[in-house]
């Protein structure tokens, strides 16, 4: 889609979690030079460092807190009111800045946080996007002059998310879905600022604009999610229509495959101990295949490979359970989203990943940390796409009974259907146009 050299965006992003940084390895492939993160990048000032290391060392603290007994819950309950979203009825006037957005703020006002990075930036302007509000909030203040893009990794959001004057800000936004385009109205945004892209998914999953992985991977599964055919008795047609199958007396090209994913800071890695013993002798007759996902934690790794010796699987790594893990985010990426071709469910908390039932993949949700979370279970259940876990102790009685019943299949096509699919490339079209034809462009963008 890009082909002027002076098309190709700086892409920055920010290594806090996973969150950020899976909304921009997508487009890796349009970036000039590469993703820049914002707090890691060579050359950085120390005074910049400190500041962007004590908000990931705030952030995974926070993400931990529910962990901690007695007090835990109640501390984080307190942190999640301060930066939690208003309700979004009814409609009034939100534009009034947040306390969290002044503190971000006098940052970048009086300690000139991310200036060096701006004005790096600014020696070869060309469009910036970023994952990051902070980001696009340095960009604007410090004078950046290519046009500033922020994608948004929720499905609803703070005040943060806006700047200080949202009316009079040059920013635009890349919105994940229609609720994201109306709380930034309430916010203040200018609409014409506003893009309703869908969330940017990795282009190895999706195939192509067309989507051929996305439904070669979305055909072999529902075969799996629907074993007695009780949900194509009812929605065979609307399969067929949207997948472009010939028939359907296929079969799957790979056993009934659940991935188990933690969070950025490997919360929630517990949940896995109780499964796996419900699981084992699914796993041990071939009946399915299960991935821990430990991120880039070797300690999480260490636990997931505690839990496989423990239940007596060590014969089954690599074969019938698997744990995915590498030293660099990149590389985490990578191979997660290779995973995803044959995962049939997927397990973990309402993150950013709540965007990736638009692959086809139903989610069983895990207890969701934070507002924002919250949400995201809440528009999950709402499309129909995901589902919240029960007693994860008798996984092996309720998983089958949803994967019998044609429950999970039909979660699967709900998702498929319902949620914006084509972010990568919807985000690739506007990045192509001049800023005069964005209004254009905007008209014909496809979800």
């Amino acid at each position: 889609m890009i082909k002027k050299k002076d098309n190709h965006p700086w892409v920055v992003t920010v290594d806090m979690g996973f969150g950020h940084q899976r909304a921009t390895y997508p487009l890796s492939h349009i970036s000039h030079e590469g993703v820049i993160s914002a707090n890691t990048y060579r050359g950085i000032p120390e005074d910049d460092r400190k500041i962007w290391e004590t908000s990931r060392h705030m952030y995974e603290f926070i993400s931990r807190l529910t962990r901690l007994p007695v007090v835990g819950q109640p501390l984080f309950d307190l942190y999640d009111k301060l930066q939690s979203m208003p309700e979004f009825y009814p409609k009034r006037d939100l534009s009034e800045p947040s306390l969290q957005l002044k503190e971000i703020m006098f940052l970048i006002q009086h300690k000139d946080w991310g200036k060096h990075l701006i004005d790096k930036l600014n020696k070869d302007p060309r469009p910036l996007i970023t994952s990051f509000f902070a980001i696009a909030f340095m960009a604007e203040y410090f004078n950046y002059q290519g046009e500033i893009y922020c994608i948004i990794c929720d499905a609803d959001i703070a005040r943060v998310w806006a700047d200080y004057k949202a009316k009079d800000s040059r920013i635009n936004y890349f919105a994940p879905c229609y609720r994201v385009v109306e709380r930034l109205k309430l916010y203040g945004v200018k609409k014409e600022r506003i893009f309703l892209t869908g969330f940017p998914l990795p282009e190895e999953n999706l195939g192509g604009p067309e989507l051929k992985a996305l439904k070669h991977d979305l055909s072999h599964r529902l075969f799996n999610l629907d074993p007695h055919g009780r949900y194509f008795w009812r929605y065979g047609q609307t399969v067929v229509k949207h997948l472009g199958l010939k028939n359907l007396n296929a079969h799957a090209d790979h056993p009934l495959t659940l991935t188990f994913a933690v969070g950025g800071a490997g919360a929630q890695k517990d949940i896995a101990a109780e499964f796996i013993s419900s699981l084992k002798e699914k796993i041990k007759i071939k009946r399915m295949v299960v991935n821990l996902v430990a991120g880039t934690h070797p300690t999480v790794k260490k636990y997931f490979e505690d839990i496989v010796k423990d239940n007596g699987l060590e014969k089954f790594l690599n074969k019938g359970i698997n744990i995915l893990f590498s030293k660099t985010k990149n590389g985490y990426f990578k191979v997660f989203n290779k995973t995803m071709r044959k995962t049939d469910i997927l397990w973990t908390k309402p993150s950013e990943l709540s965007f990736y039932p638009a692959l086809g993949i139903p989610i069983i949700m895990a207890p969701p940390i934070g507002s924002q979370e919250k949400f995201n279970r809440i528009w999950l259940k709402t499309i129909g796409a995901g589902i919240s876990q029960d007693d994860p102790k008798f996984t092996s009685e309720w998983l089958f009974d949803w994967v019998d019943s044609g429950w999970l299949a039909q979660a699967a096509m709900r998702g498929f259907l319902e949620m914006p699919r084509l972010g990568t490339y919807n985000i690739e079209k506007i990045i192509a146009q001049k800023p005069k034809e964005m209004e254009e462009v905007r008209t014909v963008l496809q979800y």
